[in-house]
This record gives C-alpha cells, sequence and structure tokens, in this order.
C-alpha cells in the first residue's frame, strides 16, 4: 500500500472567476478583434491543468507555447489545431511532430520556411520582425519565393515597447501594416497584453494577451480592467522567542532590539521568493495583519515578526503579498517573474 506524503506547507491559490474575468475584460478590450491567450511556461506558472480549461470556457480559442514539448498538455483540453508554438520548427522532426498532432507552427526564418515546405507544408503561422529583433523573418524577406509557398493563416509581429509610450509603438504599426495583403494571410495579430491597452488600430484580428490574463498590469488602461489571480500561502513551522541582540538569519543582519516573538515560514528562494523580498520592510500577511520580514530570505525560510499576531502557532497558513504591480514596484522583480520563477513546491 502506497503511503501518501504529508500535506504541503506551501501552496498557490489560483482564483478561477479572476482568470475568467480578465479573459473577457481583454477581450472586450480588443474592440472587433477577439482575444487569444498565451499559456506557455505552464500559463506562466499557474498550471496549464489549471487555467486552460477555464480560458477555453470563457471563449478564447487561440493559444501560444513557446515549446514543442508543452503542445501535449494543453492539448489535453483543446483541439492541437487551436495551439500555436512560438519558437517554429527548427528541425524536420519538429515539423513531423507539428503535421502528426495538428498543432500550427510559427514561421520565424527561411530557415524553418524551408523546413515546412520540405516536411509537406500546410498551415503555419508567421511571424515577422518589426523592430523586436528576436525571433521573426525580416520584412526584406517577405517576398522570398519559400514565404510565398507558406499557407499562411496569421500573419504575427511582437511589440517591443507597449509598455511605453514611445515612438517605436507608432514605428512598428505602421512597419507591420505595410504587410498587410502580402501574404493572403487570414488574419493579421500584433497585440500582446500591453498592447491592448494602447488603441484599437494595434487590435487588427487576434490580440494575444499573457500576463494580463494572470493578473499583471503593464499600462494604466488595464489597471480598472485586471484582477489579481495568483495567492501564495505559506505556513509557520516554527515559532521561537529572541532575546535582545539575537540576530536572525544569515550573515545576522537583523538584529532583536529587544526580546520578540518570531515565526519562521517555509517560503524560500528555492520556492521563487527571492532575496529582492528581504531587507526593505516588507511583511507577509495574516487575516490583513502585518508580520514584517527579518532578515535574509533563506533558500526554504523566511522569518517574520510575530508581534502583531503573537499567538500564531506552528501550521498557521500566511498570505505572500502578489498583487502583481505592487509586488514588482516593491522588490525590482518584472511581473513577469514574479510569476514564473514561482516553485514546483507549491501545492497548485
Amino acid at each position: 500500500m502506497a503511503i501518501e506524503s504529508p500535506p504541503r506547507t506551501l501552496r498557490l491559490d489560483i482564483d478561477r472567476e479572476a482568470l475568467e474575468a480578465n479573459w473577457r475584460a481583454l477581450d472586450r478590450l480588443s474592440g472587433k478583434a477577439r482575444a487569444g491567450a498565451a499559456v506557455k511556461a505552464d500559463c506562466y506558472g499557474l498550471g496549464v491543468d489549471t487555467c486552460v480549461p477555464v480560458l477555453r470556457d470563457a471563449g478564447a480559442r487561440d493559444f501560444f507555447v513557446a515549446h514543442w514539448s508543452e503542445v501535449a498538455d494543453v492539448a489535453r483540453h483543446v483541439l492541437p489545431e487551436q495551439i500555436a508554438v512560438l519558437h517554429g520548427a527548427n528541425t524536420a522532426e519538429e515539423a513531423e511532430y507539428a503535421r502528426s498532432i495538428g498543432a500550427r507552427p510559427v514561421v520565424n526564418s527561411l530557415h524553418q520556411a524551408n523546413v515546412w515546405i520540405d516536411s509537406g507544408g500546410g498551415p503555419c503561422h508567421m511571424m515577422v520582425d518589426t523592430g523586436i529583433h528576436r525571433l521573426g523573418i525580416a520584412p526584406s524577406e517577405v517576398a522570398a519565393n519559400v514565404i510565398r509557398q507558406l499557407d499562411v493563416q496569421v500573419l504575427m509581429s511582437h511589440l517591443s515597447s507597449a509598455d511605453e509610450d514611445t515612438p517605436v509603438n507608432a514605428a512598428q504599426l505602421e512597419a507591420f501594416r505595410a504587410l498587410k495583403g502580402q501574404l493572403g494571410a487570414q488574419e493579421l495579430s500584433l497585440a500582446n497584453s500591453a498592447g491592448i491597452g494602447l488603441n484599437d488600430d494595434f487590435a487588427f484580428d487576434l490580440t494575444r494577451p499573457g500576463l494580463s490574463l494572470y493578473g499583471g498590469v503593464q499600462r494604466p488602461e488595464l489597471a480598472e480592467h485586471i484582477r489579481q489571480v495568483a495567492y501564495p500561502k505559506a505556513a509557520i513551522i516554527q515559532v521561537a522567542e529572541l532575546r535582545a541582540g539575537d540576530h536572525v538569519g544569515y550573515n545576522g543582519e537583523f538584529t532583536a532590539p529587544d526580546a520578540m516573538r518570531v515565526g519562521t515560514v517555509s517560503l524560500g528562494y528555492a520556492d521563487g521568493f527571492l532575496r529582492a523580498w528581504g531587507g526593505k520592510g516588507l511583511a507577509l500577511y495574516h487575516e490583513g495583519r502585518s508580520l514584517p520580514l527579518l532578515g535574509k530570505v533563506s533558500m526554504d525560510m523566511v522569518v517574520v515578526d510575530l508581534a502583531a499576531e503573537p499567538d500564531l502557532s506552528v501550521g498557521t497558513w500566511l498570505d505572500v503579498p502578489y498583487d502583481l504591480p505592487r509586488a514588482s514596484e516593491a522588490t525590482g522583480l518584472s511581473q513577469y517573474e514574479l510569476l514564473t520563477i514561482l516553485g514546483q513546491r507549491f501545492a497548485r
């Protein structure tokens, strides 16, 4: 008889209603375009099996991953032809896998175009680089013969600075507009989450929100529409009494000024709670009451001041403040990092 492991001391609560509401808001803000959903990196760390069914049932029908290894997990919940792989097919093996399962490769280069055509061709998407200079075919390469052989379903590009008010956005928009009609693509897609917050000119036929689905706010225009989705919680695993002069944690960065009661919490940088949280006067919370962090963040533990809640005991769950814009401002970590670095020890 298998023995089950004890309950975890970390958990990540996902507000499914907020996730659904965020997709609906982004779809509405996309105007005449429909909103898809970027579900790469295990839905930005929140879990494909949790998030994709919610997004699907809310109305999303276009799903974007980065790696071929991500396709099978998403395909448990949606049709494979609804899944686009942003990194494209660089090898015959990847092209064959795409063809066998039915997922759409996003062609990013002449090399990938040749790989896809040599494998038999078929429906695909295509990324054109209008200024971010990561992946994408250069506009000057659009006239290449192999590109003209592609059956492009969605022609897309990616905004580099949509979270800022900069002329770069207008320049990329114009560069993308210039491609309209050149490849016979059925649909056009430019706007990511932040791009949806710009204006309707960026929406075209299909938008590709990612971070904002999961609670991220990159532009002020989105703030009133996006709700927090991820709520990390960690349990107290020890309570202790310090004497005046006792040091806490590595290098003794905190020294107790007086006798005080503290709690050691099962949360550390191995769980994505990086040292950027320490030394800034930040806190964990219990029922809205602040429990300041003391000393450095360790790999598996942090220590909190229990002055506001002296009766808390081992096993008590504490809330990690994870409103993404506020947490980003407090720690200096990007909202993307805050989500995607959450570790696997959280029960999701």
